[in-house]
C-alpha cells in the first residue's frame, strides 16, 4: 500500500509539471476548439520537453420534448411494439469524457480519449487513440524535415475523417463545439483503425487520403457470413478515405473553407460509418416504443441506414465566416447494403447551419438555425423522408462553460403504416450546460 501511495504521488508531480508545458498541433477543448478542422501546420509552440495534459467534458440535458405516431398496432408477445413510451420533461443522463493528450517529442503527440459515462455505456471504457507526426525529427533527415513542413501522419484508432461535419459535432459529454444539442439525422462518425496522410499547403489547399480495417470491432476470426452478393463466405476488405479542400482565411472579416470527401469499402465484418456513435443521442426516447431502454434504444432521433457490408459515400461541405456570420453546409449521396442484400441502396442528406456570434472580437453568444433532411430509398419500397428544424441559442459564460437552449421539430414521411415512425414527430425544447477543458 505504501509503494502505491508513493507511486501515485510521484506520477501526480509528473503530471502537475507536464500540465504546464504546451501541446504541440493541438485543438483545444474549449470555445478557442470551435471551427478547428484538422489541425494545420502553423503551429508556432517551441517544444518544452514530455508533456501531459489531462482534459475533460461534462454535458448536462434537460428535456422537454413530446413525441406521436399513427403506426398501426403490431403485436408481438401480446406487446404493441408501434406504441410509444411516455415521455416528459426532465433530465437526461449527464455524459462525460475523460481526454488525455501527450506531448511525446517535438512535433509528435498521442491522444486517448474515454468515456466516463454515456447513454449507451453508463460504465467507463476506452473510445480509441491515436499517435500524430507532424515533424520526423527522429529520422535526422534534411529531406524527410522538408516534407514534414507540409504533411501530417496520423495513426491508431481514431475518428474516420470522412465530412467535416464529425468536427462540430457531439461526442458524448463533449459537446462544446456543437452550436445545436443533437447531431445530425444521419450521424457519420466511426472509430476504426488504420491510417491518414494530410497534406497542406500554405496557399489553403489541402488533401488527404486514408486506409483503415473498415470495422469498429475488429476480430481476426474468419467470418462464417454468407455474402449474398457473391455467395461466398465474407472477406473483409480494407476501407479507403479521401478528402480534398481549400480553407483560407482571405482577410481579417472573411474565412472559405470547401471539402470534398469519399469512403468506400466493399465488404467489412460489420461497418459502423452510419452507426459509429457509441455514447448515444442527446434526445432521449423519442419515437421509441414502451419497451425501450436508454441502452438498447440509444440512437432516438436519428437514421440508420444499415450499410454493415458495403459503403460508398461522397459528402460536399462549404463552410463560409463573414465577421460573425457563419453557413455551413452538408450534401451527401451514399450507397451500401447489408451482408444479407445482392443490391445496393441510396441515401441523400443536406444540412444547413445558420449562426450568428456576437459580439464582434468575443463571440461569446450567439443564435442559430438548422435545417436537415434525409431521403433513403429503401429497397422494394418508396421513398422515406426525415425533416429537422431547430433553432438555438448560446452563451459562453467563459471559455470553458457553455449554455445552450434549442427548440426542434422532426417530421417522418411515407414509411410504412407497420413502422412505429408512420406519422412520426417530436418537438419541443431542449437545455443543455456544458463543460470542456
Amino acid at each position: 500500500m505504501k509503494n502505491t501511495l508513493t507511486l501515485l504521488f510521484c506520477f501526480g508531480i509528473a503530471l502537475s509539471q507536464g500540465q504546464k508545458k504546451p501541446i504541440q498541433y493541438f485543438r483545444c477543448n474549449d470555445q478557442r476548439g470551435i471551427n478547428i478542422f484538422e489541425t494545420d501546420k502553423k503551429d508556432t509552440l517551441s517544444f518544452e520537453g514530455f508533456a501531459v495534459k489531462m482534459g475533460g467534458n461534462l454535458t448536462l440535458d434537460f428535456q422537454g420534448l413530446n413525441h406521436q405516431n399513427s403506426a398501426a398496432p403490431v403485436l408481438v408477445d401480446g406487446v404493441n411494439t408501434n406504441e410509444l413510451i411516455g415521455i416528459t420533461n426532465g433530465f437526461n443522463l449527464a455524459m462525460a469524457n475523460l481526454n488525455l493528450d501527450t506531448q511525446l517529442d517535438d512535433g509528435i503527440r498521442m491522444n486517448l480519449t474515454i468515456y466516463l459515462s454515456s447513454r449507451h455505456h453508463e460504465e467507463t471504457w476506452v473510445k480509441g487513440g491515436y499517435i500524430q507526426f507532424d515533424k520526423l525529427l527522429f529520422l535526422k533527415s534534411s529531406f524527410a524535415d522538408q516534407i514534414m513542413k507540409y504533411v501530417t501522419l496520423k495513426v491508431g484508432a481514431y475518428d474516420v475523417d470522412f465530412g467535416d461535419q464529425h468536427f462540430r459535432r457531439s461526442d458524448g459529454g463533449n459537446a462544446i463545439h456543437n452550436p445545436f444539442v443533437e447531431n445530425y439525422i444521419m450521424d457519420e462518425f466511426a472509430t476504426e483503425i488504420g491510417g491518414e496522410v494530410y497534406f497542406h499547403h500554405d496557399s489553403g489547399w489541402m488533401g488527404l487520403l486514408g486506409v483503415t480495417n473498415g470495422a469498429l470491432n475488429p476480430t481476426v476470426v474468419v467470418s462464417e457470413k454468407i455474402d449474398a452478393a457473391t455467395g461466398e463466405l465474407n472477406k473483409p476488405t480494407p476501407a479507403f478515405h479521401a478528402k480534398m479542400g481549400y480553407d483560407k482565411q482571405i482577410n481579417e472579416d472573411f474565412r472559405f473553407r470547401m471539402t470534398s470527401s469519399f469512403y468506400d469499402v466493399k465488404r467489412a465484418a460489420n461497418n459502423t460509418l452510419f452507426a459509429g456513435d457509441r455514447t448515444g443521442s442527446h434526445y432521449f426516447y423519442v419515437l421509441e416504443n414502451t419497451t425501450a431502454t436508454a441502452v438498447t434504444n440509444f440512437r432516438s432521433g436519428r437514421y440508420n441506414p444499415e450499410f454493415s457490408q458495403q459503403v460508398t459515400a461522397f459528402m460536399i461541405n462549404p463552410f463560409v465566416k463573414f465577421k460573425g456570420f457563419e453557413l455551413f453546409g452538408t450534401y451527401e449521396v451514399a450507397k451500401g447494403r447489408k451482408i444479407t442484400q445482392a443490391d445496393t441502396h441510396q441515401i441523400v442528406q443536406t444540412a444547413i447551419d445558420l449562426i450568428y456570434r456576437f459580439p464582434q472580437g468575443k463571440e461569446n453568444f450567439w443564435i442559430a438555425g438548422r435545417y436537415n433532411t434525409v431521403t433513403d430509398t429503401p429497397l422494394s419500397q418508396n421513398d422515406q423522408t426525415i425533416n429537422r428544424i431547430a433553432g438555438s441559442a448560446g452563451w459562453f459564460l467563459t471559455k470553458n462553460i457553455l449554455m445552450k437552449a434549442e427548440y426542434v421539430k422532426q417530421e417522418y414521411k411515407n414509411f410504412p403504416n407497420t413502422d412505429i415512425r408512420y406519422g412520426g414527430q417530436f418537438d419541443g425544447f431542449m437545455l443543455e450546460a456544458t463543460v470542456g477543458f
